[in-house]
């Protein structure tokens, strides 16, 4: 499912027009994105946990030369499933 699809279930799930329904999902995904930013998680009980997690420096190898390469440390974004979403899935 793409986010045009993910519209359109949103609009005719809660009768609402597809204007809205962008509206609100842009809103909700600004609003994760900007609180990630910011260090803090954000629960959605029953359905999961977006949190950042730091991944630390490494070392790689380049694939083309073979020769070794630092790969810095970085924070990525992370999503942990809930409970209610897991057994939804099995």
């Amino acid at each position: 499912m793409n986010k045009s699809e993910l519209i359109e279930a949103i609009a005719a799930s809660a009768d609402i027009p597809k204007a809205a329904a962008t509206r609100a999902l842009d809103a909700m995904v600004e609003s994760v994105t900007d609180s990630l930013k910011k260090g803090e998680s954000v629960s959605l009980v029953g359905f999961g946990t977006f949190a950042i997690k730091e991944r630390a420096a490494r070392t790689g190898r380049n694939p083309q030369t073979g020769k070794p390469i630092q790969i810095s440390a970085a924070k990525v974004p992370n999503f942990k499933a809930g409970k209610a979403l897991k057994d939804a899935v099995n």
